[in-house]
């Protein structure tokens, strides 16, 4: 019998990385500081790879709210949410979800990642999906799951995405999905032609708001407020550890879709409920992210700021207005020997390498948050101009 464990091989581009000292995963943070720098190695980092852009996971309030919650409930749930897990924290915590997104229910998941793969149940074998090149790992398992066809189009490419429509099989189900904010590039989704081309076809659209909910739009409601748009969102899923600083997540609807949800997906149904803790640190989080705008504006202030300065260094980057600023490399041993160099100068970012980019796209994803200081991003700046001179990548 052929052994299984024979297949386990480590990939072949990883072991010249680690040869040469440039591997970028797995370094232990010894101590998270509350002015977005990190401990590692006995080393303070100024941290620019963090989701946490709102700078609320070392907040007091969402501190003192999971300590309450372990001292009342404890630090488990200790089954299912069907089967005896629930708690009226959750409850809680779904109607206030449901009323700031302006949806009829909500349903709260262990984390952001099992929130998208209860998709799975919306879509069988006959149906399909069609989503954006640049969708989350976690959306590309939902699909696999379901055995539902997967067709992708190029990013925010409206013009490949209407022709995948019209190849659709009209005896058979269809759904587009997308991301508000893409984790990787910062961009925000084309949702004006997207729910126009979903209208059109009569399907539905769901949108992953992982990264844009509680930062994007006027009142922290994602790329759907931004837009005006909230209403062509049929569902939403999101995660609460970007902007809600802690773990997490959660599926936004229309009553009937949740309560299917509830009882049909398996991610929900087989997995223990979300710990109290996170759960009353959610909600805390929550009521800053409605009463506290200006720590959006600092993020996206930082992010403007900082992508200006990379830009000018002759980097290349996007332009689109995020906290997200993917610095493009191109080849991948170039790219972990830039995150080494950055590293080196006391910056802490994140190397994005294939298959989390597309082969040749490896970049530097670098993220602001609302804790950033002028002072930090001087440094940031810094260590781009040395690390990006000595490789060679800007003059």
């Amino acid at each position: 019998m052929l052994d299984v464990f024979g297949r386990c091989q480590v990939q072949d581009d990883v072991k010249p990385v680690t040869e040469m000292g440039v591997y970028p995963y797995y370094h232990p943070v010894e101590q998270r500081l509350a002015d977005g720098e990190v401990v590692v190695g006995g080393r303070v980092l100024v941290s620019v790879g963090s989701n946490d852009y709102l700078g609320l996971s070392a907040d007091p309030r969402l501190k003192d709210a999971a300590c309450r919650a372990v001292r009342l409930l404890g630090t488990g749930t200790a089954g299912s949410r069907m089967a005896n897990g629930s708690l009226t924290l959750h409850e809680t915590l779904e109607g206030r979800l449901a009323a700031f997104l302006g949806q009829e229910s909500a349903m709260v998941t262990p984390t952001g990642f099992l929130a998208n793969l209860v998709l799975s149940a919306l879509v069988g074998p006959r149906d399909t999906v069609l989503a954006d090149q640049l969708i989350h790992a976690s959306l590309i398992d939902a699909v696999r799951l379901s055995r539902a066809r997967l067709r992708r189009y190029r990013h925010n490419d409206l013009d490949r995405l209407a022709g995948l429509l019209a190849e659709c099989d009209p005896a058979a189900g269809a759904l587009i999905l997308t991301e508000g904010m893409f984790s990787t590039t910062g961009t925000l989704c084309d949702l004006p032609g997207t729910a126009g081309l979903a209208r059109r076809h009569g399907v539905r659209l769901v949108l992953d708001g992982a990264h844009d909910i509680g930062l994007i739009g006027p009142g922290g409601r994602g790329t759907a407020e931004h837009y005006g748009l909230e209403p062509a969102v049929d569902l939403h899923t999101l995660a609460f550890s970007k902007c809600f600083g802690t773990t997490g997540g959660a599926v936004a609807g229309p009553e009937q879709i949740i309560v299917y949800l509830r009882h049909q997906a398996r991610s929900m149904v087989y997995s223990a409920a979300l710990a109290p803790s996170s759960t009353a640190a959610a909600l805390a989080a929550l009521d800053i992210i409605e009463t506290e705008p200006e720590r959006r504006r600092r993020a996206l202030a930082a992010a403007a700021r900082l992508r200006a300065d990379l830009s000018g260094l002759g980097f290349r980057t996007e332009t689109s207005p995020t906290t997200i600023i993917p610095v493009y490399v191109g080849d991948l041993l170039l790219c972990c020997r830039l995150w080494r160099e950055l590293f080196d100068e006391g910056v802490l970012a994140t190397a994005m390498v294939p298959p989390a980019v597309p082969d040749g796209q490896a970049l530097i994803r670098v993220s602001t948050t609302a804790l950033h200081t002028e002072t930090q991003l001087d440094r940031v700046a810094a260590a781009f101009a040395a690390a990006g001179r000595r490789l060679g990548l800007i003059p």
